[in-house]
């Protein structure tokens, strides 16, 4: 089998190689990032193109073999591609088009797991969400990964892929220096009170949001991988306050640390990423996508990869 893993230097494009160099055993795998291979990140089974996506190049050198699986997690993050839109549309669709076009053309129907993200939805409107929920998207980000989700599911339509998009929720923690579209704090309050370091939050402590943890993620991309289903899925998350994850940490690494938090909420970032409302992912649980099932679980698992 011969795997493609695009964004590969991301922080899940890097958890999910790590995983597939010891679940896929003899897989011949294809990293391809704009940055070099992380260290401990090497094999026989991988090989790693530096370079990218919009890059003619580039893709006449991912042309020359076909490929059976394909995870597309490269992409221009939210607040990036919001301030240089031309280069989100180059790189979040245009490039993802091309690719799709170039596996169609292998004839050989390769799956496609794409990650998108709930930034489709846009504005939360309904008092719960699901993969059904219209798609509303309010930044050019969630348009763009919108309209690639309509592109895969015309191709699987075609019969030239097997498509399958997943809508990533919050995943942590991010490595610092943690960005993101208003939703950093998510990661960095993590990252904070790992360390024993003084937080200042910007939402409020009944601030809800979608959490799930990288290990969680990765899980489910590979499940996507093997299953025979296609069309847009939203990964299931927990659906947490600020709160009650304040009195997980605390509970994993003392009350002294979490007393470190202390409140200062921008209602602009409370009202886009503090109000998130209950989570329908009825349908996926049942297909076997799973969030980490606990707070203290998501806590440990991402303190874990922290560390």
């Amino acid at each position: 089998m011969r795997i493609l893993v695009t964004g590969a230097a991301g922080f899940i494009g890097r958890a999910l190689l790590h995983r597939l160099l010891i679940d896929m055993d003899g897989a011949e795998i294809t990293a391809l990032d704009l940055a070099e291979a992380p260290a401990g990140l090497s094999g026989a089974r991988l090989s790693w193109i530096r370079g990218g996506l919009d890059d003619p190049a580039v893709l006449e050198q991912l042309g020359a073999a076909p490929f059976h699986l394909v995870f597309h997690l490269a992409s221009i993050p939210g607040g990036r591609a919001e301030a240089a839109p031309a280069l989100g549309r180059r790189v979040n669709l245009d490039a993802s088009l091309d690719l799709f076009q170039l596996l169609a053309e292998s004839r050989h129907r390769p799956r496609v797991v794409y990650a998108s993200s709930i930034a489709v939805y846009g504005a939360f409107a309904e008092a719960r969400v699901s993969a059904r929920t219209e798609a509303r998207p309010a930044i050019t980000y969630g348009a763009h990964k919108r309209m690639v989700e309509i592109a895969l599911a015309d191709h699987t339509r075609r019969g030239d892929l097997s498509g399958i998009a997943l809508r990533l929720p919050g995943i942590v923690a991010r490595p610092r220096p943690v960005s993101g579209f208003g939703s950093a704090f998510m990661s960095e309050l993590l990252h904070a009170l790992s360390a024993g370091e003084s937080y200042v939050c910007p939402v409020s402590p009944g601030a809800t949001a979608w959490w799930l943890s990288a290990r969680a993620a990765v899980d489910n991309l590979l499940l996507a991988g093997k299953l025979d289903v296609c069309g847009t899925l939203q990964l299931p998350a927990l659906r947490l306050s600020i709160a009650e994850v304040v009195d997980g940490l605390a509970q994993l690494l003392g009350a002294e640390r979490a007393a470190r938090v202390t409140f200062d909420p921008d209602q602009g970032i409370e009202d886009v990423f503090g109000r998130y409302p209950e989570l329908d992912a009825t349908a996926e649980l049942a297909l076997g996508f799973a969030h980490d099932g606990s707070v203290a679980e998501m806590i440990a698992n991402a303190v874990r990869a922290i560390a």
